[in-house]
């Protein structure tokens, strides 16, 4: 099957908030799920930082289907294979590995690479990918330097993730080059924890409100 990266990327800037999601338990995964699409965020970008990834990746596309399912932190071919099998319709790395962007490009299979610095853009660039994440956005000069990039790669969009909170996270968003903004911030860590989901559906929803007006103010410039 192949997936289309603009259909996944048009999704999530709908959204404009991908939550990263680190499994404790494979317990966990559907409720979880649950409460972010509960809350206005049907997204989960599933961590290979767990070794619950896999299983709760499955739970979630079996019981939660109207969550759309990405796998982060993908290191290998391997990892990606396993991940597309468990139903994730995208994948996301955290550096610019050739042997996990090749893969996925050859199978049809949408991704989006981990960027820094513009050597790494450049080789998304050069293999046609539009899109890729940046990270870690704030140790990396986050919006200036995406301003930055903007110049020499203009076609380029970003999912900037890794220091992004709700205290810069409209900052993020509000730059025409980002599309969507990631970070573990929808999903409060204690909140995950102690499985009070309510508060996950609660953080989401400040999320959505927090990044609905600058979405709307972007599509109003750009006429879309």
């Amino acid at each position: 099957m192949t997936i289309m990266t603009d259909d996944l990327i048009t999704g999530l800037a709908e959204v404009g908030v991908v939550p990263l999601v680190t499994l404790n338990s494979v317990e966990e995964a559907v409720p979880l799920a649950r409460a972010l699409e509960a809350g206005g965020v049907p997204v989960a970008e599933v961590t290979f930082r767990s070794p619950h990834a896999i299983e709760g990746m499955k739970r979630i596309r079996d019981m939660v289907p109207g969550v759309t399912l990405i796998a982060g932190t993908v290191h290998t071919p391997e990892q990606a294979v396993a991940a597309v099998e468990a139903g994730c319709t995208g994948l996301v790395t955290p550096a610019f590995d050739e042997e996990v962007v090749d893969w996925a490009l050859e199978h049809g299979v949408a991704i989006l690479p981990g960027t820094a610095v513009p050597s790494d853009v450049e080789k998304a660039y050069d293999r046609g990918l539009r899109y890729a994440k940046f990270f870690p956005a704030e140790a990396y000069g986050g919006t200036r330097t995406l301003k930055a990039l903007s110049g020499p790669f203009a076609e380029m969009g970003f999912l900037p993730t890794g220091g992004v909170s709700l205290n810069n996270a409209a900052d993020y968003m509000s730059l025409a080059n980002v599309f969507a903004v990631g970070g573990s911030f929808p999903v409060p860590s204690q909140a995950q924890k102690q499985g009070d989901w309510n508060a996950v559906s609660e953080a989401c929803r400040k999320a959505r409100a927090l990044l609905e007006p600058v979405i709307a103010a972007k599509h109003a410039q750009t006429g879309n």
